[in-house]
């Protein structure tokens, strides 16, 4: 059974988990002028994730969003996410396996990794908080 059992619960984890570090002043200031879009193409269950600079002052978290261009795009499955955030299996990995594709240039997307930190760190806890496992 997947981590995520619905569409809903995949939603209020993973764009709660980003909602949370983006309203932190320094993370949501510290993305938002970085001025990356990633687009997280999320299967099983299906939706996109979008995670933009907002207002330029604070990112924004949006849900399927159409019409807009992402800077960098990953397309994974929702257990692979889960892992990834748990840091149960790394980038280079993913990427070499086939669980993660990622799209967008390079030096953006090294410019990005540094930032995830925070997300890395608060993820373990808040996935236990919202029920799933963590081992």
């Amino acid at each position: 059974m997947a981590v995520f059992e619905t569409k809903e619960k995949m939603q209020m984890v993973l764009g709660g988990l980003f909602e949370k570090l983006l309203s932190d002043p320094v993370f949501g200031q510290k993305f938002a002028k970085a001025g990356i879009t990633i687009k997280f193409n999320i299967t099983e269950p299906n939706a996109a994730l979008w995670v933009t600079p907002g207002d330029g002052t604070r990112g924004k978290v949006f849900w399927d969003l159409s019409g807009d261009k992402a800077t960098v795009e990953m397309s994974l499955s929702g257990d692979t996410c889960h892992k990834f955030w748990l840091k149960q299996i790394s980038m280079p990995i993913a990427l070499a396996k086939g669980l993660i594709k990622a799209k967008g240039p390079m030096p953006k997307i090294l410019k990005l990794l540094p930032m995830l930190d925070p997300a890395y760190q608060a993820y373990p806890e808040w996935a236990r908080q919202n029920g799933l496992p963590v081992d």
